[in-house]
């Protein structure tokens, strides 16, 4: 067969590029190289395959061996698993929908979704299963796509195929492939009613690659797929070439999964690769795993030591702890808490009980709920720490309880002293985050409680109190009004108290704003929308100035100096919590992680002190923490994400796991570290409603010399921004 010839059939082949160079053989003519799909073309009564070269490497292996074949036949007909209420829970607790859910997974979830239904339902024409996608929510509050993922972020060099039918073209409906995460991802797909697009998602950033008209309607289906070969890429519909591109996101491979943003049904979804290419995926598989457990065998595993029956006064991430009798033995504080009025708006302590680390309760006050499980589902923090407030050696249970600011004493529960919260004195029109616009009570309903030293002395002695979203108002120890504050833009949860100018004096940031200690403003961050949720402040850029570190909800990630100025920034969605400590072995100094939530959820990242990503990944869970844990003494923190055993645990600086919680039952819904056993690394506690669990090394006790400097437990917050430094140096600001 001559060349010629040969060429010319090859050019009926949609995925001819070009047919100039002659340097490819095939049989015993030429054929060009940049051939980008592997047809079969019939010549003279035999079948030709194309085995091309593109810039020198051997492409189109058959690719006949499926990883995954999906028809949605084991789904019944109804909703795919979803979060009901859309809760902020997640934010903080590990949750999972009830159903099943076969190989995919939902990490996109939003509070305007609440009460609207579930993103994918399951139908069903003709006997044929489908995967509907219900969404049509855009870019509230921020940029998200709904995506259903599944598979592997090992898997390379596959072919990807779905069939389509857009029962709406008001928007985008297709594949998404090479995913690292839910938004960190290429996407070819079918937008509005003509074109066809390949994009790349990554945070707030869509970036198109190759784009072309493509007319469909909404009665016809499509069959879309997606070739990846090293680091090019091709796109068919119905087995003619749209798109093409070259990238080094397609060499990395990574998960797959369909996604849209209007209605559309997906049906019968494959990934295939060549033998050649499984082989290369069980091999990296084997050679990840090896890692995994070869970091593990570097560090202790754990152990339990005490589980807690917590009968009827369980709770969520509502817990303080402290020494209650003046001792160094440990108790633990639990609040269950009821709602009132409009959600998580007005949320109220209905039982305090204290119990030490055998289970014992100390004291009650109130009375405790058997559906503590339905109580204690709350987006925000409730109103007590545990703190030696008078320095008597003991520790008091400071509380906000039926409009009252308390004092009790720690080893009874007796109030030691109590003042009525300060009336709701503002006009309804002025306060922001107010449901319907009304403040629902004369007096406020406290959501939140920071122990602070605005006064100067030895120790912190001043209580500060806020509502919501808005005000805050600064206590003495005899609970007597310092000053108020109403705030011109959210106060965000987690007020954070910090001597950012020496004076001895508490400032203390409230949401965007810096307030002096006598809480008048002294400078705020361009910054109006949105809520900051957390907050780590230190020096730990190196220069030996003071900066924060903001998770700050749409608004991103930002680290911003004493001055009110933003020195980095990074919009990666919702971001929920951050947390600063040396956690790469092989860096120095501190490094940054951050999870985001609202949106695509579940994606952890990784700075450094600059702000400069140095990785992101997704474990494809909620309620992960990045919580910084002095696990083995090294002075290299671990980070922890949740306590479910099979993707939670232990990171390390790599984002390896290297500490994993053990299948035995444990309760999955909240997680803290706290040194509880004096060798200065630190426990993991785990409980639900109903029961704690409290994990040791399997080496404990053992001698220690790095004993780092963490967020005090006296102002515990479910957003709290969490750190640890070697030495108090990195919080004095002088």
């Amino acid at each position: 067969m001559c060349c010629v010839r040969l060429c010319a059939m090859i050019r009926q082949c949609a995925a001819v590029v070009q047919c100039d160079a002659l340097d490819c053989a095939l049989w015993a003519g030429r054929v060009p190289r940049q051939i980008v799909c592997c047809g079969q073309i019939v010549c003279s009564g035999q079948t030709v395959r194309c085995i091309g070269k593109r810039d020198g490497k051997e492409t189109g292996m058959e690719k006949t061996h499926y990883l995954c074949r999906e028809d949605f036949r084991d789904f019944a007909i109804g909703e795919f698993p979803y979060d009901p209420e859309h809760t902020a829970t997640g934010e903080y607790h590990y949750t999972v929908p009830e159903g099943y859910r076969g190989n995919w997974t939902d990490q996109v979830c939003n509070y305007t979704y609440n009460g609207t239904g579930p993103s994918w339902i399951i139908t069903e024409q003709d006997g044929k299963h489908y995967m509907e996608s219900m969404r049509i929510e855009k870019n509230r509050p921020h940029r998200m796509f709904p995506t259903l993922q599944t598979g592997d972020r090992l898997w390379k060099n596959y072919k990807v195929s779905v069939t389509i039918q857009r029962l709406s073209r008001k928007g985008m409906a297709g594949l998404a492939v090479c995913m690292n995460d839910s938004i960190d991802t290429l996407v070819f797909c079918l937008r509005d009613k003509e074109k066809a697009e390949l994009v790349y998602r990554h945070k707030e950033e869509l970036i198109t690659l190759a784009d072309c008209l493509f007319t469909h309607d909404c009665d016809t289906k499509y069959r879309l797929t997606v070739d990846c070969d090293e680091n090019h890429i091709a796109c068919y519909v119905d087995d003619k070439l749209l798109l093409q591109a070259e990238s080094d996101l397609v060499r990395r491979g990574g998960k797959i999964g369909i996604t849209a943003d209007c209605p559309t049904r997906f049906a019968d979804v494959s990934a295939a690769v060549s033998d050649e290419e499984l082989a290369a995926f069980e091999e990296r598989k084997a050679e990840k795993r090896k890692k995994e457990m070869t970091e593990m065998s570097h560090y202790p595993q754990m152990k339990l030591v005490k589980k807690i029956d917590l009968k009827n006064f369980g709770t969520s991430r509502q817990i303080r702890f402290g020494h209650l009798t003046g001792t160094e033995e440990w108790h633990i504080v639990l609040a269950q808490m009821q709602k009132r009025v409009s959600r998580d708006a007005y949320g109220f302590i209905s039982c305090l009980t204290a119990i030490d680390l055998d289970g014992r309760i100390l004291w009650q006050l109130g009375e405790p709920s058997e559906n503590s499980a339905r109580l204690g589902k709350v987006s925000a923090d409730m109103p007590f720490q545990v703190y030696d407030i008078d320095g008597d050696g003991a520790d008091e249970v400071i509380v906000g309880r039926n409009f009252e600011i308390q004092i009790l004493e720690g080893a009874t529960g007796k109030v030691k002293k109590s003042a009525k919260t300060p009336y709701s004195d503002d006009e309804d029109s002025t306060l922001i985050g107010v449901p319907f616009s009304v403040y629902a009570f004369d007096r406020i309903n406290p959501d939140g409680i920071r122990i602070c030293n605005f006064r100067g002395k030895e120790r912190p002695a001043d209580i500060l109190i806020k509502d919501r979203y808005c005000r805050v108002y600064a206590l003495d120890e005899d609970l007597n009004l310092l000053w108020k504050y109403r705030s011109d833009k959210n106060t965000g949860h987690c007020p954070l108290p910090a001597d950012i100018n020496g004076d001895g004096k508490d400032e203390v940031l409230v949401g965007y704003n810096m307030l002096g200690a006598d809480g008048k403003k002294l400078w705020s961050y361009p910054v109006t929308a949105d809520h900051t949720d957390e907050i780590v402040m230190g020096k730990f850029k190196g220069d030996g100035k003071g900066y924060f570190a903001c998770v700050s909800g749409t608004q991103g990630f930002f680290i911003g100096d004493f001055a009110g100025n933003i020195v980095a920034r990074d919009k990666i969605g919702h971001a929920q919590r951050v947390s600063v400590a040396h956690y790469c072995r092989e860096r120095e100094g501190f490094q940054i992680a951050v999870t985001n939530f609202w949106g695509h959820q579940g994606v952890i990242y990784l700075y450094d002190a600059d702000g400069k990503q140095i990785w992101e990944m997704e474990n494809e869970e909620n309620g992960n923490l990045v919580t910084p844990v002095n696990w083995d003494g090294s002075g290299t923190e671990l980070i922890l994400t949740n306590a479910e055993p099979e993707r939670g645990g232990l990171l390390n600086g790599d984002g390896v796991r290297v500490v994993a919680f053990p299948k035995d039952g444990h309760p999955t819904l909240c997680c803290e570290a706290i040194d509880l056993f004096g060798d200065e690394r630190e426990e993991l506690v785990c409980w639900d409603y109903h029961s704690m669990y409290i994990y040791t090394q399997e080496d404990n006790p053992k001698p220690q010399t790095y004993h780092p400097v963490k967020f005090p437990s006296y102002n515990a917050s479910n957003y709290r921004g969490e750190y640890a430094y070697p030495d108090r140096s990195y919080l004095d600001f002088a």
